[in-house]
């Protein structure tokens, strides 16, 4: 298929999602309850526009599916204007190919259940968002990771693993496992470049860590892969598992990572 073609289809797309939200809408600024019957269901073109601060022409050509490019602030006010929940929120921004700046909304759609689901995993599982922030783990995996995701610590794996001393201590060949990862971030990258947390996240990185910035400078690319891991845990000593990920069908970018068959040296 030609990029125009799978271009026009996007933009029709997109279009017809925003004109069927707004047709679901009822404008009801004052609170009063319905009066009498309008002769357009839901809000008018108009309306959605004062509300989102656009040209009405402008938001009409968006629902006729022209090809036009709607910014990221754009796109924003209007989701806030359709009152859209954070699942249509999430369609929109990917029918319009642009990463959502707000971080929330990924940790948002996520289902709640994840605390419960890792909760009845008797080995160390976590789970990661598209930015590697734990949005849930065990008590195994607590246990595990000392300086992460026991006590009052920063959440996200990457800020742990190149910024708290700690890590390098925790886990075996640091060094080798930390150059994978960011290997790994940078294909994440790749599929996700205009995400701004993601890009914040890895100038934050750069700046503080001169292993990240010399690693992700060597641009070297690697699939998010299993396989055997060593952790020299503070008290219980050498610890050795099997990382399963499996990756969400439910927002992009979250996996669950579960470390099997430990083993004591």
């Amino acid at each position: 298929m030609l990029a125009g073609d799978k271009q026009e289809r996007r933009s029709h797309e997109l279009g017809a999602f925003l004109r069927s939200q707004r047709e679901r809408l009822v404008l009801r600024r004052d609170g009063s309850p319905p009066g009498q019957r309008r002769r357009t269901p839901g809000l008018r073109r108009e309306e959605v526009a004062e509300l989102a601060d656009l040209s009405t022409t402008w938001y009409t050509w968006l629902e006729q599916g022209r090809n036009v490019q709607p910014s990221t602030k754009a796109l924003d006010r209007i989701a806030k204007a359709l009152q859209l929940t954070s699942a249509q929120r999430a369609y929109l921004f990917r029918l319009a190919a642009i990463a959502d700046p707000d971080p929330s909304t990924a940790m948002e759609t996520q289902p709640s259940p994840w605390s419960e689901v890792v909760g009845h995993i008797d080995c160390p599982a976590y789970v990661l968002d598209e930015l590697w922030n734990a949005l849930a783990w065990n008590k195994s995996a607590e246990w595990l990771f000392k300086g992460w995701l026991d006590e009052d610590n920063d959440r996200n794996l990457l800020i742990w693993l190149f910024r708290s001393p700690a890590s390098r201590d925790l886990v075996e060949d640091w060094q080798g496992r930390a150059r994978r990862i960011v290997a790994e971030l940078r294909a994440d990258w790749s599929r996700n470049m205009q995400n701004q947390p993601l890009r914040d996240l890895i100038g934050r990185l750069t700046e503080t860590s001169p292993d990240f910035r010399a690693w992700w400078e060597d641009r070297s690319v690697l699939d998010r892969e299993g396989g055997i891991r060593v952790f020299n845990h503070p008290t219980d000593g050498r610890q050795t598992f099997r990382q399963n990920v499996f990756q969400s069908s439910v927002g992009a970018g979250t996996r669950l990572v579960i470390l099997t068959g430990a083993q004591t040296d």
